[in-house]
């Protein structure tokens, strides 16, 4: 029997020719990532253990999500982290002027490519299958291990197939493809599975929405969710990953759990109501809501400011309504800048903060009070996430988060744009 395309990859960095689903492997590693959250428990585990980071051109550190400090608490982890990157002289160090959201950031910067192994000390690690990686979330402890031996084990996981057919119709986006298909298999229907992207349909989706799309493969309980090496994506890394690219496709008769099929011409709008990403309508009635933000790991890349300002252009924010504008990297920021983007936002209404996860996970630049309703580009809109847990989030694209700041309420932009 053949392999997929994630159990080639494991099989390569495990030194070995084959490997099986449910097999445990040890493999080595390109990457391990960790952010100001997650780094100060696995370097107290490194201390512990009296270990130092082997490579230290295979450690990336992205302080993101309380960045700039929002307390004391924050501002002590990132020290903790920024010392210790000093100490060990790790390569890969963002800092206040040069860090971005980190899974939008590491791509940026090469540092990750098709064919890698990464972990990272953050469940959206997944976000690289877009580049055709396998990369995954691991704990701060399988991280600290990581950082001292450049290895990791996994459990080889299982395959689901995802068919894209046809291509994208106006004002539908990655983020709706991901949302109808969590909608369609619930938030464990790929439990610890491999979501392997396919088809006709792939080419329709720009390098934006693949990594949309691998990012929330998480939501659906997947292991990791990876696509194919085409020119799309060597395009994307032309110029900025160094290192070989190595194309991994799966076997003829590789081994697939189940096939999916999603037609994407027939995809509409869609939201991921509270409180779970597979609660998704394309439908609903007049909701009103308190905020909206426009950023995050993922939905905050130059192709989804564009999208925003598409719709904001000569609107303005409802006057009940926060909009918060976030660019994930300072790169994006400052192509937002040069295209005039940040200018519409700003004359539209809303705030443009500096690269930060803040609002996504309850941190900071954006806490929801009780019962407030925010539209929101993030990934997760669980219960008490953004803040109260009485407050709501609705999971959505840049365009149905910017038209929905428009009106005030939940709305499409198709709405907003007649």
């Amino acid at each position: 029997m053949g392999m997929t395309m994630t159990q080639k990859i494991l099989a390569a960095h495990a030194g070995l020719d084959y490997v099986a689903e449910g097999q445990l492997i040890e493999a080595e590693l390109d990457l391990a990532l960790a952010n100001d959250i997650t780094a100060p428990v696995a370097i107290r585990e490194m201390e512990k253990a009296g270990g130092h980071v082997k490579d230290k051109g295979k450690v990336a550190l992205v302080m993101d999500h309380f960045t700039p400090n929002k307390d004391i608490k924050a501002a002590c982890q990132v020290k903790c982290t920024r010392e210790f990157a000093q100490r060990e002289q790790v390569e890969h160090f963002f800092d206040v002027g040069q860090m971005g959201i980190e899974h939008a950031l590491l791509p940026e910067q090469g540092l990750v490519g098709a064919g890698d192994c990464v972990i990272g000390a953050d469940s959206h690690t997944c976000t690289y299958g877009a580049l055709g990686a396998f990369s995954t979330g691991v704990g701060s402890t399988d991280l600290a291990a990581g950082m001292m031996t450049s290895r990791c084990w996994f459990k080889v996981p299982a395959a689901i197939r995802v068919e894209l057919t046809g291509a994208l119709p106006p004002f539908v986006t990655g983020k709706d493809v991901i949302l109808h298909l969590i909608g369609t298999i619930g938030v464990d229907g790929a439990l610890y599975r491999s979501l392997e992207f396919t088809g006709e349909g792939v080419k329709s989706l720009t390098m934006d929405d693949r990594f949309t799309v691998c990012n929330m493969a998480i939501e659906a309980g997947a292991k990791n969710g990876i696509f194919p090496v085409d020119d799309a994506a060597l395009d994307y890394m032309k110029g900025r990953f160094s290192r070989p690219v190595k194309i991994y496709e799966a076997d003829p008769d590789a081994h697939y759990e189940r096939t999916i099929t999603i037609n994407l011409s027939a995809l509409k709008p869609t939201v991921a109501f509270p409180h779970l990403p597979e609660n998704t309508r394309t439908e609903w009635e007049n909701i009103p809501i308190d905020q909206v933000v426009i950023g995050s790991c993922t939905n905050g890349r130059i192709s989804d400011m564009r999208q925003a300002a598409q719709i904001l252009q000569g609107r303005k924010v409802a006057k009940n309504v926060r909009c918060i504008v976030i660019p994930v990297t300072q790169e994006v920021y400052l192509q937002a800048m040069r295209e005039g983007l940040l200018e519409i936002f700003i004359r539209a209404g809303a705030i443009v903060s500096t690269p930060t996860c803040g609002p996504c996970l309850g941190g900071h630049m954006g806490i929801l009070a009780d019962h407030e309703r925010c539209v929101s580009t993030t990934n997760r809109n669980f219960v008490g996430r953004m803040g109260h847990t009485t407050s709501e989030i609705y999971l959505a694209s840049p365009y149905t988060a910017a038209a929905s700041a428009i009106a005030g309420r939940l709305a499409t932009a198709s709405e907003v744009m007649e």
